[in-house]
């Protein structure tokens, strides 16, 4: 089916074993998005070797696109994202997982988009984000990070190993794994974030709506693992050089130059962060030239 747009998009695998990211691609609703799984603090494995994670966003990925043309008429997106976390916790209670205990669930945030001819249906939970560009050049971040002030926590200790004399990936993750299992127990509360994990606390902590597309040019969707890798002390990554990047170079080639500098820096001293490199993930839609 050929689409009135031009797209870009991609998924690298980061350091760890698995591509927990995937990108939603349902051309016949004009859905597109991006899910990234968290791999749960109680280890499992699905019957392949998936992790929690992976069988999350796997899940997710399916279901949005399994939605088809006799069903666009009645598609919003926020349900069908609440749709997947229902099937995901029905498949997380058949496979055993304690849906009562928040270490042990498989988690997804996400984000997506609907194309509509006058306007954009969006749906986010987590740290995935969508930036809209419009022709004079202003770049709108549209959702909100929920994840970052527990990132920022995180990173702060990571800091803090460093200058105690820590020097090896191993020894900061040691470090801080304490409270990253403290802030997995604040999924979908008030003090924590939003994100897909089976609980129907999601329907009312879910971030959704519509923009309306007069002189909109261009959506970009990304999961953290594209974030601008922060220094230390730095606060926020900055959406809106990353989106002028990507504007300028596409997302293939800020995606290589991203992982240059990671692997420049691979113990996380001058960026702090957990993983040596993460799953990059993105959406990059020219609606028009």
């Amino acid at each position: 089916m050929s689409i009135p747009w031009k797209m870009e998009r991609i998924s690298i695998k980061g350091s760890n074993e698995w591509n927990e990211d995937e990108l939603i691609v349902n051309d016949s609703l004009a859905l597109y998005g991006v899910v990234d799984g968290s791999t749960s603090l109680i280890p499992y494995r699905g019957e392949n070797g998936e992790t929690g994670g992976k069988l999350a966003s796997r899940l997710i990925r399916q279901y949005m696109e399994s939605l088809g043309d006799d069903q666009g008429a009645v598609v919003r997106l926020n349900e069908a994202v609440l749709e997947a976390n229902r099937r995901l916790r029905e498949e997380m209670v058949s496979s055993g997982i304690d849906i009562s205990d928040k270490r042990q669930l498989w988690t997804a945030a996400l984000a997506a988009i609907r194309i509509h001819d006058r306007y954009i249906e969006y749906v986010q939970a987590g740290d995935c984000m969508l930036i809209a560009v419009y022709k004079d050049g202003t770049v709108r971040v549209v959702t909100h990070d929920s994840v970052a002030h527990i990132d920022r926590e995180t990173k702060q200790l990571w800091q803090e190993g460093i200058q105690g004399g820590m020097t090896t990936r191993e020894e900061l993750r040691e470090y801080v794994i304490p409270t990253i299992q403290r802030n997995r127990l604040k999924l979908n509360t008030l003090e924590g974030y939003s994100v897909v994990s089976g609980e129907p606390e999601l329907e009312d902590l879910l971030e959704y709506g519509r923009i309306s597309r007069i002189q909109l040019q261009g959506l970009l969707l990304i999961t953290d693992g594209l974030f601008l890798p922060k220094e230390k002390g730095e606060s926020a990554s900055d959406f809106h050089e990353l989106t002028e990047r990507i504007m300028r170079e596409g997302l293939a080639a800020y995606a290589d130059w991203l992982i240059s500098l990671e692997e420049e820096d691979a113990d996380g001293r001058k960026y702090p962060r957990f993983k040596k490199s993460d799953d990059k993930t993105g959406i990059w839609i020219q609606l028009e030239n």
